[in-house]
């Protein structure tokens, strides 16, 4: 089991890693429900992330993670994932 969790600033620092798109952890904290489209963030850009996360933890992650449309969403669905190795 990791005893790590997805973090909004680890987050924000994917989302400019994996998919190019600079959003500030502060932002994504205050409004953790604003969809990830209007972030310019499209299902690419969130499938790299999956991606990324799921080498750096090994833990393949539920499909619906791909999915998720907002950060909060994502962070939740990520860290039950990772505290649950499921």
């Amino acid at each position: 089991m990791i005893t790590t969790a997805l973090t909004f600033d680890e987050l924000s620092t994917l989302m400019k890693q994996a998919a190019g798109v600079t959003v500030d952890a502060r932002e994504l904290e205050k409004a953790p429900d604003a969809p990830f489209t209007t972030l310019g963030l499209d299902s690419l850009g969130l499938l790299g992330i999956v991606g990324e996360l799921e080498n750096r933890y090994s833990v393949a992650l539920p499909t619906d993670a791909e999915r998720c449309k907002t950060p909060g969403e994502f962070v939740g669905l990520v860290n039950n994932a990772l505290r649950t190795g499921v």
